[in-house]
């Protein structure tokens, strides 16, 4: 595997009032989830916030997608745009890791801004950071996040990370627990673990030397059984050998069987820490967290520590 030392670029912080642009990378928003989208939509202006949508948002070119020649079309053009200050993906889906090879990597590097998704987002997410060092953020999605009924708390976080810059801990909504003990520091790459092995064997696998990997799965469509097999597929790429931590995210299956004791099966045998919380993932209140950024994972006080991954307020006054 290559490792990358790319230098970490910060995004201006969102304020009220700015324009954020909606895109859709993964799947087609078809039009039985067209109400949930301009829920999310109408969320995001009554926050203050002015929307701007994709030309290929709401396309279905391909009838179950846009083409990924359409996605990137979008892409590019949110991050080009100077009156676009932030972009969040409509929804997660299938089929984002192929629209990659189009991206425009010195483009989204040149003109850097913030990029919000997660589920199948992930690809792009932690791509466009192994890529051109742009922090990017694992969180709510326009339609399944705010698109329907979103919590304080997925609001608290949005603002604190996006808005006022927050670092140091995260917020807890859930109630956390410690896996495996200790603490460690490191880079946050991850999100959720079937779509970041999309990844795997291609020019775009994550580098996860000295990392903190966080991970979740959507139990409704993953059995335990499967857990075990995509992190088994990660064991067998070396990547337990690699990372500093490991933060895990919201799972829930209809065996009861946790999250923590699959993942415990398959790394029993390491000795990097880890924690779990119920505060990112699928159908869950859900937190912002860096992708890029700084972190320290400490287990046995059930506490992740974010260090800065926004410019500051004294960096914004040239905007």
């Amino acid at each position: 595997m290559v490792h990358f030392s790319m230098k970490r670029v910060l995004p201006d912080r969102l304020s009220f009032g700015d324009t954020i642009g909606i895109v859709s990378p993964a799947d087609a928003v078809t039009p039985e989830l067209h109400d949930y989208f301009y829920r999310g939509v109408d969320y995001l202006e009554q926050l203050g916030f002015t929307v701007k949508l994709g030309e290929n948002a709401l396309s279905n070119t391909l009838k179950y997608s846009a083409t990924a020649q359409e996605k990137a079309d979008d892409l590019h053009a949110m991050f080009a745009d100077p009156d676009v200050k932030a972009i969040i993906c409509s929804q997660g889906g299938a089929n984002t890791n192929a629209i990659l090879p189009l991206l425009d990597f010195s483009l989204i590097k040149k003109h850097p801004k913030i990029l919000l998704g997660l589920s199948d987002i992930s690809v792009l997410l932690n791509t466009i950071y192994q890529q051109t060092g742009l922090v990017t953020f694992y969180g709510n999605t326009l339609i399944w996040g705010f698109g329907r009924n979103p919590t304080a708390y997925d609001k608290q976080e949005f603002i604190a990370r996006l808005l006022d810059g927050t670092t140091g801990p995260i917020a807890h909504h859930s109630d956390w627990q410690c896996v495996r003990d200790g603490i460690a520091e490191g880079i946050l790459v991850g999100g959720n673990l079937n779509c970041l092995n999309k990844l795997a064997g291609t020019p775009y696998q994550t580098d996860f030397t000295d990392k903190i990997l966080l991970l979740e799965t959507y139990g409704e469509y993953h059995t335990p059984a499967a857990v075990e097999g995509e992190l088994s597929r990660l064991k067998q790429m070396g990547v337990f050998e690699q990372i500093k931590g490991l933060w895990l995210g919201y799972y829930q299956h209809e065996s009861g069987i946790t999250y923590a004791d699959i993942v415990m099966n398959t790394v029993k045998d390491y000795h990097f820490p880890i924690i779990q919380c119920d505060d990112f993932g699928h159908n869950t209140p859900t937190t912002v967290i860096p992708i890029g950024a700084r972190a320290r994972l400490d287990a046995g006080n059930r506490q992740v520590v974010i260090l800065p991954a926004v410019k500051s307020l004294s960096d914004n006054q040239n905007r």
